[in-house]
Parts: structure tokens; C-alpha cells; sequence
């Protein structure tokens, strides 16, 4: 991973989540190699808490989200934790960790998700419920709960339909069957794959991409599309249009379009000045 980004902020190896700061973009790193980065309720509070303490940084555009390792990003629920829980508790767990993957996918900045490995499972709905996957040609991803004879319950068998289609969602949560990376990217599950060696950098270029452009238009657009897509179309347009009215006003548009029209001009000099020669 490169590290020659200003502003480098890196939290106590020894937690359970690694949090790294790099200019605008924050990284949440599951710290629990030993068991695959499996999720317990002690790691869900811990991104719980970042979650809801990113809600209210402006200064951070985008947030990209992994698992410590080269074998697993995460291979779902600690089932030595759960083997433990009584129902009560059991459903705790699934409400804790369908709440947390609402609030991941309810921050109004882009979420990246560096799929590292193995992810099975909750690890799945993580990358679900974030807005663009990336992951490593060694990763393999499913919702395998059918095996254990339960249904997914932190959003897959709602979040899986609605980014991969109806049928082949159900195909892969009736079976429990993984995907490798390059079935994976076939269809639709992730949006890249890349060395598992350049996993982080490409996922770092992609949120100085999104650095790049205006921080209410990205958000707008996320709202839009998010809350768009739950509707039909005449409604979905109505969003689209209150958001783009939230554009309008902002010193981000103005600057846009003074930077676009210098550029047009100097493009239009250098054209001149070649006419001229």
C-alpha cells in the first residue's frame, strides 16, 4: 500500500479496528486475522462507532473499508461467539449488525469496499451494503447461510437483488454457492478486481478520483440514486431534481464552471495563437 499521502493518521495496531487517515479518505481496517476477520459483537460496536463518527466529518470524502491479512476480508459472524448466544441474544446480533450495515450504507459519502479475500456471509452484505467493491483476483464472496440452515439477515437477500438481479440472487442464496473474483465481476458483484498486492492503491485512486469532484454533488447524487432506486421512475425523477436544486447554490458549482470556462478560453487562445503561426 503506498503511504506517500499527507496527512497520515494510523490507530493502535493491537484494536480491533485499524483506522487510518490519508488526506480525505479514511480506511477501516477488521483486525481480526486469526479468525478471518470474522465479526463478534465487540467488532460491530467498534464500527458502529467510527460509522456514526464519520456522519459528521466534512473533511472526509470517502471511506474504504477491509479486512487485516492476505486470506480473508471477513468470512461473516464469529459462529464460536454465536454457538454461545441464547435467541435473545442471536437476535441482538442481527439486529446490531443489520443497523450498523444500514448506517455504512446511509453515510453520505462514497464507502469502497477492498475485498482482500475470503468473504462469506456478513463479510458480503459488508461489501453490499458499500457503494462501489473492488477486490483482489483471489477473493471468493457468497451468502453460504442456507448451509447452516438460516437466511442472511444483515440486508443480502434484500442488497444482493437489487445490485446483481433478482434471479441470479437467488440462485446464489438457495445454493449458498460462492463466486470466485472473475464470476464475481461478471455479474455485477463487484465492480473491478485487481493483484491482491495492488488492491489498496487501486482503491485509494479511486477515492482521489471522487476527491476530485464536488462533495454536495457526490452526495446528492448518492441520495438520489439510493433513495431513487427504492421507487419508480416519475418518482425517482422528482429526487433527482429536488437534489440537483441542493447543486445550484454552492460555491462548488460556481468554481466549476469559472475553472471550466478559463479552461475553454485558454483552450480557445492556443487554437488562435495557432491560426496565427
Amino acid at each position: 500500500m503506498s503511504t506517500d499521502h499527507k496527512n497520515y493518521v494510523k490507530s493502535d495496531s493491537d484494536s480491533l479496528l485499524l483506522v487510518e487517515e490519508k488526506d480525505q479518505t479514511v480506511i477501516l481496517t477488521m483486525n481480526r486475522p486469526k479468525v478471518m476477520n470474522c465479526l463478534n459483537f465487540d467488532l460491530l460496536y467498534a464500527i458502529r462507532d467510527k460509522i456514526d463518527a464519520l456522519q459528521y466529518r466534512t473533511d472526509i470524502r470517502t471511506v474504504i473499508i477491509t479486512g487485516a491479512g492476505e486470506k480473508s476480508f471477513c468470512a461473516g459472524a464469529d459462529l464460536k461467539e454465536r454457538a454461545g448466544l441464547n435467541p435473545e441474544e442471536v437476535k441482538k446480533f442481527i439486529i446490531t449488525i443489520r443497523n450498523l450495515l444500514t448506517s455504512i450504507q446511509n453515510l453520505p459519502i462514497p464507502v469502497i469496499c477492498a475485498v482482500n479475500g475470503i468473504a462469506l456471509g456478513g463479510g458480503t452484505e459488508v461489501a453490499l451494503a458499500s457503494d462501489i467493491r473492488i477486490a483482489s483476483e483471489n477473493a471468493s464472496m457468497g451468502l453460504t447461510e442456507a448451509r447452516l440452515a438460516i437466511i442472511p439477515g444483515g440486508g443480502g437477500t434484500q442488497r444482493l437483488p437489487r445490485i446483481i438481479g433478482v434471479a441470479k440472487a437467488k440462485e446464489l442464496i438457495f445454493t449458498g454457492r460462492r463466486v470466485d473474483a472473475k464470476e464475481a465481476l461478471a455479474i455485477g458483484l463487484v465492480n473491478k478486481i485487481t493483484r491482491p498486492e495492488n488492491l489498496l492503491d487501486e482503491c485509494i485512486k479511486m477515492a482521489d478520483m471522487i476527491a476530485q469532484t464536488g462533495p454536495i454533488a457526490v452526495e446528492m447524487a448518492k441520495y438520489a440514486i439510493d433513495k431513487g432506486i427504492e421507487t419508480d421512475l416519475a418518482t425517482g425523477l422528482a429526487i433527482e431534481s429536488n437534489a440537483y436544486r441542493v447543486t445550484i447554490p454552492t460555491q462548488d458549482r460556481i468554481e466549476g464552471l469559472t475553472a471550466f470556462k478559463e479552461k475553454k478560453k485558454t483552450h480557445l487562445q492556443r487554437e488562435i495563437n495557432k491560426t496565427n503561426e
